[in-house]
């Protein structure tokens, strides 16, 4: 991969959709639809500016202020799904070039221009990827293929812009990537240890932690 930037920014406020999704058939509202933006963008502590969320219970805030996606993803669904989305087609707020779920660590500090970022957890993908774009099918194919995306928190605020590089200050947890900690959540690793050792995490937000509890409930279980 080419050395990590930001490719684009793109922000987004709630807005009313009419049915068209796989839960419900009812109107739904979203900031789901980021449109991208050219200008320099201060990031504060729970967002970017002129970005927003309709459901605040499950997005936005501390630990989930910035949604980072992988560029090279695009192409990749473009030729599965035969359809070309633009960036921010995934809800994120930055779409960026040469970092994906591979590569990208739980706790990894970066710097964005003005910015410090930490990463905090794996993405959560949700059935309005799939009603977004009208394809049934795309959340599990997200979730099958762990192109799923990650968060930020913000370390310290500032402006940042698109083209910017991003510099990876400090790696705390280079086992934990979050390819991996998708194969947790995902049932692909069912290591209880392994997954006790993701739960003392510290850098890992309390939202990801009660998802990762979940499954090692349900591997004890089994056990």
């Amino acid at each position: 991969m080419s050395s990590p930037r930001v490719l684009s920014i793109q922000v987004g406020v709630p807005k009313r959709y009419e049915g068209g999704s796989t839960s419900t058939e009812k109107a739904w509202y979203s900031a789901f639809d980021k449109q991208p933006v050219s200008d320099k963008r201060y990031v504060q502590i729970t967002h970017i500016d002129g970005d927003a969320q309709a459901d605040r219970k499950n997005h936005g805030g501390p630990d989930k202020a910035v949604l980072c996606y992988a560029a090279d993803h695009y192409w990749t669904w473009q030729q599965e799904l035969g359809v070309k989305l633009p960036h921010g087609g995934f809800g994120e707020n930055l779409t960026i070039d040469g970092m994906d779920e591979t590569n990208v660590c739980i706790g990894d500090v970066v710097a964005i221009g003005e910015a410090k970022f930490q990463v905090s957890q794996m993405r959560g993908p949700c059935w309005k990827i799939s009603a977004r774009w009208g394809i049934p099918d795309l959340l599990d194919k997200v979730k099958a293929t762990g192109r799923t995306g990650w968060y930020l928190r913000v370390l310290k605020e500032g402006y940042i812009e698109s083209g910017q590089p991003i510099n990876l200050l400090e790696r705390i947890h280079p086992n934990w990537t979050i390819e991996r900690v998708n194969h947790v959540c995902e049932g692909r690793l069912n290591d209880a240890q392994a997954i006790q050792d993701l739960l003392a995490v510290n850098e890992l937000s309390a939202a990801a932690k009660k998802v990762v509890e979940l499954r090692l409930r349900r591997i004890l279980d089994h056990a």
